[in-house]
């Protein structure tokens, strides 16, 4: 099961990744070129906020029970994502990086890593 420490590793392995604690001093935000991807609370219980893409946003919630609408984000395009074993890492993974390189895909050329 994917720990806090994994997670950053995850995030900051990531090109043009930058980590910060802009909220308050226990929320850690992942950004690339200044946009978020990813961000949570170094608090137990872990979860993680990642967005996502509407359609799949919704499909995921269906079908995972710890995955649910983006606690005090948009919830059309964030997810919020409970660490409780359910699912694998390589999943997380890829749910990380979609959210990373959606962020991506809307920067102006010159910005993207």
């Amino acid at each position: 099961m994917m720990n806090i420490e994994e997670f950053r590793e995850f995030c900051m392995a990531k090109k043009a990744v930058t980590e910060s604690f802009p909220f308050d001093q226990t929320t850690l935000v992942f950004k690339v070129a200044g946009k978020m991807f990813a961000l949570t609370d170094l608090n137990p219980p872990f979860s993680i906020n990642l967005k996502c893409n509407p359609e799949r946003a919704l499909e995921l919630r269906e079908s995972h029970s710890c995955i649910i609408p983006g606690y005090h984000m948009n919830k059309k395009h964030w997810n919020t994502i409970h660490i409780d074993g359910s699912l694998a890492d390589e999943f997380l993974k890829e749910l990380i990086q979609h959210s990373y390189d959606l962020v991506v895909e809307s920067l102006p050329k010159k910005l993207k890593p």
